[in-house]
């Protein structure tokens, strides 16, 4: 069983950057798709991207492209989400999770959910 750790929310201006980070444990993440997703307070969890075992295909939210970028390293077992151009409406706990395939961006397909890191984006 696969767990993940995500870190490096925080509070940040809008029109500022930040880094998440998804550390794995437990097993090698090595041949799963990979994906962030976000819930902000009373409201759903929604997709923001997802990337696939080689880092060769990744694929974003509308409200999220061209403002975040998602990569992995593999040899580090951890998954990154560059967040740029933040905005008041990116505040949300964020989530890493895990599915065999990339494509889907339903939060019902995806699994072993880590805990989450809060960004709080200010105006």
């Amino acid at each position: 069983q696969v767990q993940f750790e995500e870190s490096g929310g925080g509070l940040v201006q809008a029109g500022g950057s930040l880094r998440l980070s998804c550390a794995a444990s437990g097993r090698t993440f090595t041949n799963y798709c990979m994906a962030w997703f976000r819930q902000a307070a009373g409201k759903e969890r929604e997709f923001v991207a997802g990337i696939n075992w080689t880092g060769s295909l990744s694929y974003y939210g509308d409200s999220v492209k061209g403002r975040f970028t998602i990569s992995r390293d593999n040899a580090k077992n951890t998954v990154y989400l560059q967040m740029s151009i933040l905005k008041p409406e990116d505040t949300a706990v964020y989530y890493c999770a895990t599915r065999p395939y990339c494509g889907s961006k339903r939060v019902v397909d995806f699994g072993s959910w880590g805990q989450g890191t809060q960004v709080t984006v200010s105006s």
